[in-house]
C-alpha cells in the first residue's frame, strides 16, 4: 500500500533538522524519487527477495495506478477514464500480472537467477524506501503537487503532513541520529554495553536490511553489526551509512564544512549530502571510491 512514516526526526544544536522516512509506493514510480539526488536512500531490492515471496506479495497486495488517466498529449493526464473503460483498464492491469507470474515461474524452473527473473514482476510491486534528508522543501513542492505522478504524489502528501505535524527530538552536540535504534531499544542496548560506535553500526545494518524486508520480528544487534562491518563495508556499499549522523554546534558545522570543501577542491572527495550534520559515511576511509578499498 502507499504509505509513509517517520522513522526518526532530530534537530541539532545548530538548528539543522534531520528526518528519516520509510516510504512505500508502487515500484513503477521509483525512478522519480531517484531524481532527488540530495536524499540518502536505501530501497528494497527486487533481486534480493525470493521469487515466490514477491509473487505472494503482488497477488495479495498488487500495486495499481491510483488514478486512471485518460490518454492525451503531454506528461499529465487531466481527465480520468470513466465507467466501463476504467473497469476494463483495471481488469487488464491485473490480468497482465498473471501473465507475468506465469512467465517468471517458467524462467525460474529453467534455472534463471532471481536477479533477472524477478524484474517482470516490478510493475505490480510496492517498494519500501528509507529516505534521510535535511533538505525536503523542493521534494514536497514538486511531488505533493497536482502535476506530480499521482502514485508518488499520494505518498509525498502523507510524508509532507507528517513532517509538518511532527516535533523533532532535540539532540545535543555529539549525539547521533540513529534510525531504527531509538527509545527503549537504545536504552537497553546501552545497558548491554553497546557504545556509540556499535550503535552506529547497528543502525546502519538495520537501514541496509530494507533490501531484504527483514525488519519484522526480533532484532539481533550482533547480527546487525556483523552485517554492517563484515558484509556491507568490505563490499563498498556505503549508502546504509548515510542515514546515521552526528549532531553539531554551529561552530563545529562551519569547521566541518570548510574541511569538506578543501577535500573536494584539492582531493576530489565529494562532500556529504546532509546540511549541519557529520554523516557517518564521511568518517569512513575511502568511502567515496571503492577502488581504493580494493588495493
Amino acid at each position: 500500500m502507499i504509505d509513509a512514516k517517520i522513522v526518526l526526526d532530530s534537530v541539532g544544536p545548530n538548528g539543522a533538522r534531520l528526518t528519516t522516512f520509510e516510504l512505500s509506493y508502487p515500484r513503477f514510480v521509483h525512478a522519480e524519487l531517484m531524481t532527488h539526488r540530495i536524499f540518502s536512500r536505501n530501497a528494497a531490492s527486487s533481486r534480493a527477495i525470493p521469487t515466490e515471496k514477491l509473487i505472494a506479495r503482488i497477488l495479495e497486495d498488487p500495486a495499481t495506478p491510483v488514478w486512471w488517466g485518460k490518454n492525451q498529449s503531454g506528461m499529465q493526464a487531466r481527465e480520468e477514464l470513466a465507467g466501463a473503460a476504467q473497469e476494463v483498464a483495471e481488469r487488464q492491469w491485473l490480468d497482465m500480472r498473471h501473465l507475468a507470474i506465469e512467465g517468471v515461474r517458467k524462467l525460474e524452473r529453467i534455472g534463471l537467477h532471481k536477479q533477472i527473473s524477478n524484474r517482470p514482476l516490478e510493475a505490480w510491486m510496492f517498494i519500501t524506501v528509507i529516505v534521510t534528508a535535511t533538505e525536503l522543501s523542493n521534494f514536497f513542492a514538486l511531488r505533493d503537487h497536482a502535476d506530480a505522478q499521482p502514485e508518488l504524489a499520494a505518498c509525498a502528501k502523507i510524508a509532507h503532513r507528517l513532517y509538518r505535524e511532527n516535533a523533532p527530538r532535540a539532540l545535543c552536540a555529539g549525539q547521533w541520529h540513529l534510525p531504527y535504534v531509538t527509545g527503549n531499544d537504545e536504552t537497553q542496548l546501552r545497558s548491554d554495553g553497546f557504545d556509540d560506535h556499535a550503535l552506529c553500526l547497528i543502525s546502519s545494518g538495520r537501514c541496509a536490511r530494507v533490501s531484504y524486508l527483514t525488519h519484522d520480528g526480533k532484532r539481533d544487534p550482533e547480527a546487525d553489526i556483523a552485517l554492517a562491518r563484515e558484509r556491507i563495508l568490505p563490499s563498498g556499499h556505503m549508502s546504509p551509512f548515510e542515514h546515521v549522523a552526528q549532531a553539531l554546534t554551529e561552530g563545529q558545522w562551519h569547521e566541518l564544512a570548510q574541511e569538506a570543501m578543501v577535500a573536494w577542491t584539492l582531493r576530489r572527495v565529494p562532500p556529504g549530502n546532509l546540511w549541519g550534520w557529520r554523516q557517518l559515511r564521511k568518517t569512513l576511509p575511502y568511502e567515496h571510491d571503492f577502488s581504493k578499498l580494493q588495493k
